[in-house]
């Protein structure tokens, strides 16, 4: 469905009336359908994609067509949106990575733009449109007002204001998740990191947190969002940091402090789960959820994605197991790369992760990083007629597994709490 839209050697971009766009998966093409694609969602950004030749389907000859002088295009969506194909492109060598962002297949239809994605998310909680950057600045300088010596205001302004950071901007504007930053350091060396990369790789998005807080700066932070917002969320484990984890027992130690003064909201943690043990022991000091990032179900690729250094997939497993012990709520952040996620032996592999583990909520994010790259890097190969595609996957766990909440984001502490407490009824 839909035209190619495709770009010059300048960046310009233009529609090409006689081809037809192309969606790619595993370095397999696709013609788009009509069912695959949706109408270009606000606050998405086009992307020209210099050094990548664009791919068309020519229905005259019935064949896919390229040009050299013909850059790929392709669009970034915002929050809440799972991308299902990307665009169609070759790449000479000697390319360096493409940035990292999600890179999904568009077309231009009836003049307006398609992509070829899913909505899987309505909340609005990450939606630029509804961020009035005066109150996001008059926000942080009210808190800095407050509290003057505490250095993750500081740096929490320059993620909402330099960075554009939409959980540093909701504390600002006093709403939805809090996000609670504590950890320089990591004990793996993904791929895609967007806080970390070496000199000869894609550039960060966010620069890392530079100092681990005290407990008394993280809990300032959390109290006063607990405090002044409805059905509050705070979180530890954010893109402007390396792992949570190996910072426990500050978190323990803040947890205790925010819980010491208030028994409202949720504190959550987004985490690669590595360290069962912490993970135990900050549940019983008060965390009220977790969400586990993973690129795969099978051990072999996600070693390969997130390079591991000191723990293995079953510490994973074992903190998923602590927490369900608990009956505290686990959301797997699922990073979705078309062609992998949605082949067969994935999803053989995640529905048996599934069943193992009970988790309760499956967040759709979509994996910024090359799609080329990500399938040659991690040793990947996938034949055309194992691809099922990612909306139908989606649409079998639901019918598979109807009790599991799909989505985009942590949801509101009001449902987790209730379906905290219908687990343990």
């Amino acid at each position: 469905m839909g035209i190619l839209l495709t770009a010059d050697h300048r960046g310009k971009v233009f529609e090409m009336p006689r081809l037809e766009a192309v969606g790619m998966k595993a370095g397999h093409l696709f013609i788009l359908k009509a069912r695959d694609m949706i109408k270009l969602p606000a606050a998405s950004e086009i992307f020209h994609l210099p050094g990548r030749t664009a791919i068309a389907y020519d229905p005259v000859s019935r064949s896919f067509v390229q040009n050299e002088d013909l850059s790929a295009v392709a669009a970034f969506l915002p929050p809440g949106y799972t991308v299902t194909y990307n665009s169609a492109y070759s790449e000479t060598g000697g390319l360096k990575p493409l940035p990292l962002f999600a890179y999904a297949a568009c077309a231009v239809h009836n003049g307006d733009i398609y992509v070829a994605a899913i909505h899987v998310d309505r909340s609005l909680c990450h939606d630029s449109r509804f961020m009035d950057m005066k109150l996001v600045r008059r926000g942080a300088a009210k808190l800095n007002n407050i509290f003057p010596k505490n250095r993750l205001v500081k740096h929490l302004e320059r993620c909402a204001l330099s960075y554009g950071c939409p959980n540093a901007r909701n504390l600002f504007l006093g709403r939805y998740e809090a996000p609670l930053p504590t950890s320089p350091a990591c004990n793996a060396e993904c791929a895609g990191c967007i806080s970390y990369q070496s000199k000869k790789r894609c550039p960060v998005a966010q620069p890392r947190i530079k100092f681990i807080p005290t407990p008394a700066e993280i809990a300032q932070i959390a109290l006063y969002h607990i405090n002044n917002v409805r059905d509050p969320i705070v979180s530890f484990g954010q893109g402007c940091e390396g792992e949570p984890l190996l910072s426990a027992d500050v978190i323990e130690k803040a947890i205790r402090l925010i819980r010491r003064c208030s028994s409202k909201g949720l504190i959550n943690m987004n985490t690669n789960a590595s360290r069962p043990d912490a993970v135990a022991r900050l549940f019983d000091s008060g965390l009220d959820s977790i969400r586990v990032s993973l690129n795969s179900a099978r051990e072999k690729y996600y070693i390969r994605y997130y390079k591991p250094k000191d723990y293995s997939f079953k510490d994973i497993l074992r903190s998923v197991k602590e927490a369900k012990k608990r009956n505290r709520f686990v959301s797997l952040n699922y990073l979705t790369m078309p062609g992998f996620t949605d082949s067969l032996g994935e999803i053989g592999a995640f529905k048996k992760l599934i069943e193992k583990t009970h988790i309760d909520m499956i967040q759709w994010r979509n994996l910024n990083y090359d799609p080329l790259r990500y399938f040659k890097e991690l040793k990947i190969s996938i034949k055309r007629e194992d691809i099922f595609g990612v909306k139908e996957m989606i649409g079998l766990l639901k019918k598979d597994f109807p009790k599991l909440r799909m989505g985009y984001f942590n949801p509101a502490p009001s449902y987790i709490r209730t379906h905290i407490e219908e687990g343990a009824g």
